[in-house]
């Protein structure tokens, strides 16, 4: 029997972790499930899954969780350091699939005990990388990637020699926005950001779908997590979503990952690695779907592709400032306080300042250091956003 945490156990990526792991409950033991503000659903999910605890990341929400669970025997905790005290329980596999930078601490708290870590937090390899891999070569710890692409590209790896290896080419579905006139996107209302062509998921990655920061995001993790040159790494809009990436090899051959979009498979397969188990995903009919689709991605439709180039060019802690600045410009997007535009010239002109002045390149990726920059980048966000108008 496998034991499991899920971190961000009520998001779309955790759902679809509880959903596979909720099919055999005989080969898993849950130990612990955090999330947010959905306490009926974390609650709910920790009994049908008999976890030993449950915790909110809100502290203010502990009494209403643990009323919840009152008398069922699971364990109820709230506030982050509950969650990074849930990171230290014994767990054989532990799925981080937080939002945002909250999710770095509790990684690395899995790593420093030789853990398995699927990662499905995009900021603990865009704001710390190297920090984080060479925490995994510590500690003797295995890092399997979750983001459908980067899945891909690691089982398109499988008995391959990264020598051999000369391009890495990530997909991208366009987003909600792909067929728009670039000169609507200014008016681009939040509904309208958050509906995705082809996969479900919550409405911050839909909406990063629809600008194409996630695709930023993933260039900078396949940099991180493959050791690539920048250089090497593609980006295609393909408008299918049934081929995840590609990796390209010196004899020219190129190994396509192709499968229906759905998370549970990125996620099956991290869960059962090394090995493949039975997954409960469609099952491609190729002369059905009849052909596939690819073009180049516009520069000018999303400028995020550009930011993200020139955030790896730039190394150091740029990466910890750009997500940061990312993070708050969507959060003043889904506020109503910017407009869709206005998000890429946010990140653009806080890394232009911050990299201008505060040092990013020289300086030294320590988490103490990553945290500082997160917070000086959000209020550089804000700043930006004021001197925007």
């Amino acid at each position: 029997m496998k034991s499991v945490t899920i971190f961000g156990a009520t998001g779309s990526v955790g759902q679809s972790a509880i959903d596979l792991i909720a099919r055999a409950p005989d080969e898993y033991d849950v130990v612990a499930l955090t999330g947010g503000r959905n306490l009926a659903l974390l609650a709910a999910d920790a009994l049908r899954l008999k976890a030993k605890v449950a915790v909110t990341c809100h502290a203010e929400l502990y009494s209403d969780l643990k009323d919840l669970l009152a008398g069922t025997g699971v364990e109820v905790a709230a506030g982050t350091l509950a969650v990074t005290e849930a990171a230290h329980l014994p767990a054989d596999w532990t799925l981080s699939a937080i939002i945002g930078a909250a999710g770095l601490v509790p990684s690395f708290t899995a790593l420093s005990h030789g853990r398995t870590l699927a990662l499905a937090n995009k900021e603990s390899l865009v704001t710390a990388g190297p920090l984080l891999m060479q925490a995994a070569k510590d500690h003797r710890a295995t890092i399997l990637p979750v983001d459908s692409e980067h899945s891909a590209v690691f089982q398109a790896l499988v008995g391959e020699d990264m020598a051999a290896v000369e391009r890495v080419i990530i997909t991208a579905s366009g987003g909600a926005f792909r067929d728009w006139p670039i000169e609507k996107l200014a008016g681009a209302t939040l509904t309208e950001a958050s509906s995705h062509p082809n996969w479900n998921m919550g409405q911050r990655i839909t909406i990063d779908s629809a600008s194409m920061f996630n695709k930023g995001m993933e260039l900078i993790e396949t940099k991180e997590f493959f050791g690539v040159d920048p250089k090497m790494i593609e980006v295609l809009v393909h408008r299918e979503s049934l081929v995840h990436a590609l990796v390209g090899f010196t004899d020219g051959a190129l190994m396509a990952h192709v499968g229906p979009p759905d998370m549970r498979h990125a996620i099956g397969y991290a869960l059962h690695w090394p090995n493949r188990g039975v997954l409960p995903v469609e099952r491609l009919d190729l002369a059905k779907i009849g052909q596939l689709s690819f073009e180049a991605a516009d520069p000018a439709r999303y400028p995020a592709l550009q930011i993200a180039a020139d955030v790896m060019s730039s190394g150091g802690l740029a990466g910890a400032a750009f997500n940061a600045a990312k993070e708050r410009a969507l959060d003043l997007f889904i506020a109503g306080e910017i407009g869709f535009v206005d998000m890429a010239r946010i990140v653009s002109r806080v890394l232009d300042k911050m990299l201008a002045s505060d040092g990013l390149q020289n300086a030294l990726i320590t988490l103490d250091n990553v945290l500082e920059i997160d917070a000086l980048a959000r209020k550089r966000a804000d700043e930006a956003k004021t001197e925007l108008g």
